[in-house]
């Protein structure tokens, strides 16, 4: 049991760009966590125009069978993992609505492991903290807080660029990154980078390799980098699965939360959630965890949970 426990925290630590094991009480809490961004592509449209230049034929036929390349990788002292793909979303959409950290938290509580979400603003700053945790319902009390300088850092008429940071985090881990950048195509869809990265230490570093020896040793990625004996694809495995299946996650919710903003009233969050779901089922060798029932009815009250702590901040 304390194997398996080990096993789902680290999961949780690399999951957000920030999946978070709460060792004082053996339970594993969620990765938000995410990631470095290339240099080339990191702050301005011209640098992620010529991206989407480059990917134009990895877009156009993949594996995902959709406009979407994911890369990882992972070094002795951090992990990151990025995804490129189109979204048949308007740009001023896109810009519009994860323009507002608030949006953020819409998209960061659909994932598994994200049990709340809020944010702050003083006159200088705006943090953005969330409580991850297991895989089922539980008290926030039993979950992991972790907070975020949340940054709009670029912002015009073709691109947009957010950052999320956070520098210490559980387990000597530390320089997290959550970072997304967008510009128009002429099409009319948009062209997103999510990217993240943090760095690790010791600690973090045995907390790994315990779970990759056990719950986790059968977990896999998206990259394939063979072929089985039978001829079937030969997944990537330890970090950079990891680290793939969560950077999916977290783009599936981006897309979720686009896709429902044409809806009104509580029929959005629903949708999202059903969307997430049905998005994440199409990958069941990398990201399934639960059934659709537990899914739904988990985050329908953490979202509730959410919502009620957004009114009492609200002045009446």
């Amino acid at each position: 049991m304390r194997n398996q426990n080990l096993s789902v925290s680290t999961e949780i630590i690399l999951a957000l760009g920030c999946v978070v094991l709460w060792l004082l009480t053996a339970v594993t809490l969620a990765n938000a966590a995410l990631p470095a961004i290339n240099a080339v592509d990191a702050g301005s449209a011209a640098g992620l125009r010529a991206r989407y230049d480059a990917n134009r034929d990895q877009l156009a036929n993949n594996a995902f069978r959709r406009p979407l390349v994911l890369e990882s990788s992972h070094t002795s002292k951090d992990v990151k993992g990025d995804i490129y793909a189109v979204v048949p979303h308007p740009f001023n959409t896109v810009s519009e609505a994860l323009a507002a950290p608030q949006g953020w938290c819409d998209v960061l509580i659909l994932h598994l492991n994200t049990k709340f979400c809020t944010t702050a603003r003083d006159q200088n700053s705006t943090a953005l903290t969330m409580n991850v945790g297991k895989k089922f319902d539980q008290p926030l009390a039993d979950s992991f807080r972790l907070t975020f300088a949340w940054r709009l850092e670029d912002r015009q008429a073709d691109y947009m660029r957010v950052l999320l940071r956070a520098d210490v985090g559980p387990l000597s881990t530390h320089d997290y990154r959550i970072t997304l950048e967008a510009v128009p195509l002429e099409n009319g869809s948009t062209f997103l980078h999510l990217a993240y990265a943090y760095g690790f230490g010791m600690t973090g570093n045995l907390a790994m390799r315990a779970y990759f020896s056990t719950i986790g040793r059968d977990k896999v990625g998206f990259t394939v980098v063979g072929k089985d004996k039978d001829g079937r694809p030969d997944y990537v495995d330890g970090m950079r699965g990891l680290v793939e299946r969560n950077t999916m996650r977290y783009f599936l919710a981006i897309e979720s939360f686009l896709g429902a903003l044409s809806v009104k009233g509580p029929a959005q969050f629903e949708k999202r959630i059903n969307d997430w779901f049905t998005a994440a089922e199409r990958y069941p060798r990398q990201l399934h965890e639960m059934e659709q029932a537990e899914y739904l009815a988990m985050k329908r009250k953490e979202y509730n949970r959410q919502q009620a702590n957004r009114s009492a901040a609200t002045p009446g």
